[in-house]
């Protein structure tokens, strides 16, 4: 899809006669944060999780959040493109219309601590969410996201209700699962969060791979085990100074 632009707009952010919130100009920090997002964003296309401009990224630097645009394809995303809005969703920088996921991306950073999230419609995960209302805690992995991941209801994309959903079932965990639609993960940095999507990915494939073989039953983990793992993964890969 072509790039879009806000009904009405010119090609500097505002209206024609000038009106409307002004554009302002983008600073070093979020020039570099927007490189590290399209770079992001062009990961999950190149790692399976999205096709073509499904699924999408944000980052937040001070009171601004960069986030992908609407149906722009990834590999032609520029340093001028930088899309961004504030907290309460008006958009401060760029002429593309933000992502139409912007509710879902709103409601985590208005709740949590994140600094960073990624959605998409990897189909490992995707398929789980159409099965069961939680994945089955089928690998220690799962204490990372902050235990069993949950899958939020179907709600249509876009709407505050999909994020309301999405709200109910990251309570206490940094990612779920979204049910016929896909997953949302968010983190410290978006290395951070684009690592819990790939994990969160892979675990629903081990299940899936593991649930399929005839007259077998995956062993799962019980919430001690689990409770045992999140305590250890708390040092994990800290090195010394």
């Amino acid at each position: 899809m072509a790039e879009q632009r806000r009904d009405g707009r010119d090609g500097h952010g505002g209206a024609p006669d000038g009106s409307g919130p002004p554009r302002r100009e983008v600073r070093a920090q979020e020039a570099a944060a927007w490189g590290e997002l399209v770079a992001t964003a062009r990961r999950t296309v190149a790692d399976g999780l999205v096709v073509g401009t499904s699924g999408n990224v944000s980052v937040r630097v001070g009171d601004t959040v960069l986030v992908t645009p609407s149906g722009v394809p990834y590999d032609r995303l520029t340093p001028d493109d930088v899309t961004g809005v504030d907290l309460a969703g008006r958009q401060v920088l760029g002429i593309l219309v933000p992502t139409s996921e912007l509710p879902m991306h709103l409601a985590v950073y208005g709740t949590t601590d994140a600094g960073a999230i990624v959605h998409t419609h990897a189909v490992a995960a995707t398929a789980v969410s159409t099965l069961v209302p939680e994945l089955p805690p089928i690998h220690y992995m799962a204490a990372a996201l902050g235990g069993p991941v949950r899958v939020a209801p179907y709600a249509t994309y876009g709407t505050d209700a999909l994020a309301e959903s999405m709200l109910r079932a990251l309570r206490g965990r940094s990612g779920c699962l979204l049910q016929n639609h896909g997953t949302i993960t968010y983190g410290a940095t978006l290395a951070q969060a684009l690592d819990r999507t790939a994990q969160l990915e892979w675990m629903c494939r081990v299940w899936l791979t593991a649930s399929s073989v005839p007259g077998l039953t995956p062993a799962l983990l019980s919430p001690d085990q689990l409770a045992e793992a999140a305590e250890r993964l708390r040092g994990y890969g800290r090195q010394p100074d």
